[in-house]
């Protein structure tokens, strides 16, 4: 079954041991809550770690005016970016020191490669951020609807360690960085 809003909610709300919903406009208090709570806490949950399913790279815009102080060049962001992760220059992905300012991208270099999270379609998530952000959905919404402050600290308490095992399963999906540029590595030599 293909991951959608309503089903990520509803799976929230069974959580919280409320009724499913069949769509965000139904009327009902569950689907008002998720309505309300459901984009916001997604970005926040995607906005966390540099998840390898909403990470993407491009070439950025150099625009035609220049920052004010600091830096040499400004760059136009993607218009789906959430946060970014690292700048490069040519060939590179990392290495630029960068500053956003202004909805802009700030850097010396005259082309910047960027990294950056954006927001996939939930279809797109892979099961262990789906566990981690219905977690994190049936936290939210349990306060709402249930006005029972044990139950909604102790579903944030399950969030954080389904949120531990989904950051922890995301890495272990590319080759580990190895240290580079390490000043007491350089010192010793």
């Amino acid at each position: 079954m293909a991951l959608s809003v309503p089903i990520l909610c509803s799976r929230a709300l069974l959580k919280v041991g409320a009724q499913p919903i069949a769509s965000l406009e139904e009327g009902t208090a569950e689907a008002e809550v998720a309505a309300n709570l459901y984009p916001a806490t997604r970005d926040a949950i995607l906005s966390l770690h540099p998840w390898s399913f909403a990470t993407a790279q491009m070439p950025l815009n150099r625009l035609a005016e220049t920052p004010v102080a600091d830096h040499a060049h400004a760059f136009q962001l993607p218009a789906n970016m959430l946060r970014a992760v690292s700048a490069g220059s040519v060939g590179s992905t990392r290495g630029v020191r960068f500053r956003i300012r202004e909805g802009r991208l700030h850097a010396d270099p005259v082309q910047v490669t960027l990294t950056y999270l954006f927001r996939p379609a939930e279809a797109e998530f892979p099961p262990f951020f789906a566990a981690a952000l219905v977690a994190r959905l049936a936290a939210e919404f349990c306060l709402p609807l249930t006005e029972n402050t044990s139950r909604a600290e102790m579903l944030h308490r399950l969030a954080e360690s389904e949120l531990r095992a989904a950051r922890l399963t995301d890495s272990q999906q590319q080759t580990a960085q190895a240290l580079s540029d390490f000043p007491l590595i350089a010192a010793r030599s």
